[in-house]
């Protein structure tokens, strides 16, 4: 489902509506809401919103557990930490119990990372393989989307959930990830982005050939959940149909 909105601001708004509504519906459902976070400049409008009124009186809390589904190996008050910046502009100014909080880096070697990671989903989710009720995603614009980027071996991961990885041309290199099996169980998940220059990636994702290792995020495919593009008219405008 590709849902384009008229401006940043509506994006950003339908964005904290959506959160707080599948929050919702996953308390009364299960007795708690289980989400994997994402970072860069998509959410942080919709981070914002949700850290003050009304979002902020539409969720309980109590019973919201947050995680990621990729991090830069940086410490936590590094500008480019994914869970420094949404601690910065959104956990840390609502009710969530600190412990119900969990940063995929902690400042282990990035392997380590990974597996203690898995440890972590194991004693939330149990033994059987993870299953988020909203999973947030970004999209670069060469294709990548969490830390899944073109002609990475992580790519073609079936076993672990989350993954150390090297990306050579990125300034930050060393990243931790969830592997594609896991984020393609989750209920919701939800690309982000908006702008002219996610345009043509978003076309060749969504309507172009399927080459996985170079356009990584068209791995995501939920098995028995909702898969949604939230996006802006700029990042739509060369969509067949748009305009």
């Amino acid at each position: 489902m590709i849902r384009v909105h008229h401006s940043v601001d509506e994006l950003n708004h339908s964005v904290a509506d959506f959160f707080a509504r599948t929050a919702r519906d996953a308390v009364n459902s299960r007795g708690r809401f289980s989400v994997a976070l994402s970072g860069g400049s998509s959410p942080r409008g919709a981070y914002e919103l949700l850290a003050g009124p009304p979002y902020n009186e539409q969720v309980s809390w109590e019973n919201v557990h947050v995680f990621w589904g990729d991090e830069r190996c940086v410490p936590i008050d590094d500008p480019h930490s994914n869970a420094g910046n949404a601690l910065r502009v959104f956990l840390d100014k609502v009710s969530i119990p600190p412990h119900q909080v969990h940063p995929m880096y902690n400042g282990q070697a990035p392997a380590e990372a990974a597996a203690d990671y898995e440890v972590i989903l194991q004693r939330y989710f149990g033994d059987d393989p993870p299953r988020f009720d909203l999973i947030f995603l970004g999209l670069g614009e060469n294709g990548h989307t969490a830390s899944l980027f073109p002609n990475q071996p992580a790519l073609h991961e079936e076993k672990r959930w989350v993954m150390a990885v090297n990306i050579p041309d990125q300034e930050m290199k060393e990243r931790l990830t969830l592997t594609a099996p896991i984020i393609n169980l989750g209920r919701n998940v939800a690309f982000i982005l908006f702008g002219e220059k996610k345009a043509e990636t978003l076309k060749k994702v969504i309507e172009g050939p399927r080459n996985p290792d170079l356009l990584p995020a068209q791995l995501i495919a939920p098995e028995d959940g909702q898969l949604q593009f939230l996006v802006d008219e700029s990042a739509a405008s060369l969509l067949t149909g748009a305009g």
